[in-house]
């Protein structure tokens, strides 16, 4: 196969007259060692042309692994593997020795993957879009510290969800979202009609300083668990069951009569528990605008938890990173993984869709 790409290349077959006075020729051959999926290591004569310009396809120039063999090691490394587990885990079925750094190596080849990605035009308006940050312990300046993988994930018009993208800081900040939301405006996101966040102080400025037109929405749950860290355990079971009566109430109105009661009944003894909810109240109720169907997308980051999770899940085996580009690595293939799962519209989208035209109109530009 390798004289036949060679035989292509120069345009004539071996012996024949076509090749006098060609301008090139062949060369003899170079030895490569090779590791392959299934004859372990092998070693081939790669055929070299006079002008030294045939790179084989079969083969690459400065490839001595099989694409078979690079996927099953990247594979393993995606769901979490250690470097260390995948080189031995190598061995034992393939019968190859592939040492740690090869490992790494080849690992390495998915920045370019990436970098292409990271990069990629996106569409111009998303239905939602959920907001949030995953933190891992990378190394920098010789010690481990926190770093948080910002990551956002939107609604497409055809009811399929997809991460847009994700950055990297030290610390999850409403002014690093300002830069991630000026990205995504880049990249050719022209609108987004509803937004789902945490509380992070700032954060709905953010968005209006980028989307002015985004309805925001604060995540109810995160709104809750940041309740409860003010109330006693023996006094939790009660304040949520109250609490619920708030959020679960069928309409604006009736979860503000239900804020004054709630606020009667804990605010004395829990001021800060119960004064979180006043002070976001517009911010938590922006569900209440939308029919039922939009409110269970939109009251909760659900979403993108469930992505942190699976990305958890991914990477609970590498406790620590090396650095940024290896947390980054990890987390692009654990996406890569989570998103192969992601090939049906959201439940009953056809009804959700008519209900997205019918209060952004012209904004949905189907």
């Amino acid at each position: 196969m390798l004289k036949g790409e060679l035989d292509e290349h120069l345009g004539y077959e071996k012996h024949s007259k076509e090749g006098n006075n060609s301008g090139n020729s062949r060369n003899g051959f170079s030895s490569k060692k090779v590791k392959t999926e299934s004859l372990g290591d092998i070693v081939l004569n790669i055929p070299r042309d006079r002008n030294s310009e045939f790179d084989p396809q079969l083969i690459p120039k400065g490839s001595r692994m099989s694409d078979k063999l690079e996927e099953a090691i990247i594979g393993m490394y995606s769901r979490g593997m250690t470097i260390s587990d995948i080189s031995d885990q190598v061995k034992q079925i393939y019968g190859v020795d592939v040492s740690e750094g090869t490992v790494s190596n080849v690992t390495n080849r998915i920045v370019d993957h990436i970098k292409e990605w990271q990069s990629r035009p996106l569409e111009a308006v998303y239905f939602t879009v959920w907001m949030d940050g995953i933190v891992l312990k990378v190394k920098h300046n010789g010690k481990y510290i926190n770093k948080c993988i910002y990551l956002v994930i939107g609604l497409k018009k055809d009811g399929l969800k997809e991460v847009l993208g994700m950055w990297m800081a030290e610390t999850e900040s409403a002014s690093f979202w300002m830069s991630v939301l000026t990205d995504l405006k880049a990249r050719g996101v022209e609108d987004i009609l509803i937004a789902c966040t945490d509380n992070l102080k700032g954060f709905t400025d953010a968005i209006r300083g980028v989307f002015p037109k985004t309805v925001t929405q604060l995540c109810i749950v995160h709104q809750i668990r940041n309740s409860c860290k003010y109330v006693v355990w023996k006094d939790r079971k009660a304040f949520c069951v109250d609490l619920k009566v708030v959020y679960g109430a069928p309409s604006r109105e009736s979860a503000e009569h239900a804020l004054e009661r709630f606020d009667k009944t804990w605010g004395p003894k829990y001021k800060h528990a119960v004064q979180s909810w006043l002070t976001n109240w517009n911010q938590l109720t922006s569900y209440f605008d939308f029919p039922l169907e939009i409110r269970k997308m939109i009251y909760t980051t659900n979403a993108i938890e469930n992505v942190n999770r699976g990305i958890r899940k991914y990477t609970k085996t590498k406790v620590q990173f090396p650095d940024d580009m290896s947390a980054q690595k990890a987390v692009y293939l654990a996406i890569m993984n989570i998103e192969k799962k992601w090939t049906m519209a959201m439940h009953n989208w056809g009804l959700v869709m008519h209900q997205f035209v019918t209060i952004f109109e012209n904004r949905c530009r189907l």
